[in-house]
Formats: structure tokens, sequence, C-alpha cells
């Protein structure tokens, strides 16, 4: 390997695991379901390009709010939310579903 390719990879911060999956995927996509049903589309999108940079800290919050999420989805669904949170491109791909939802719905 030479010293260019070594240095095009010294500062990668992206893993083999921050891949989103099929299942990450449909969690998100029904997340972002009913934040479209319920009209929240925008303040959702304000919120999360807000707090983009903290994505560990928001799914350390899922974990301390599992309890009330529960209500509306399951404790596992939580939990993996959770973890899928703590990737880095979890924010950007759930704004993508948002407004893809909310386009398709007006």
């Amino acid at each position: 390997m030479s010293i260019k390719e070594k240095l095009r990879h010294a500062f990668a911060v992206e893993s083999p695991e921050d891949a989103i999956s099929a299942e990450d995927r449909r969690i998100l996509e029904k997340v972002a379901r009913e934040v479209v049903r319920r009209r929240l589309t925008t303040p959702a999108l304000m919120f999360l390009e807000s707090v983009r940079p903290l994505n560990f800290f928001g799914s350390q919050a899922m974990v301390f709010l599992q309890p009330i999420a529960a209500f509306v989805v399951s404790p596992q669904e939580v939990e993996r939310f959770a973890l899928i949170l703590e990737k880095r491109k979890s924010i950007d791909t759930l704004m993508e579903i948002i407004e893809k939802d909310d386009h398709e719905r007006t």
C-alpha cells in the first residue's frame, strides 16, 4: 500500500458498523411515518438538524426515555432505535426518509 493510499484512509471515521442495515432502515421508516402522520415534519427536521453533531448523546437519551417511548413502540424497537442513533449517518438517513414521506403525502 502506498503512502498516498494510507493517508487517504488515515482520518476516515466511518466503519462498516456505521452502515445502515435493512432492519435499521425499517425502524427509521416507521419513526418517519409517525412524524409525517402527526404533521411534525418541520419541527422534526429542525430538531434533527440542530442535534446532528450530538447523535450519540441522543441515543443515550433514548435509553433513558425507553419506558415512556414503550407506549408508542415496543421496548425492543426503542432499544434498536437508540443503537441506530449511535451511527453517524442515522440522522441524515432519518431526515431523508421524513422529507421523502412528507413529499409523497402532499
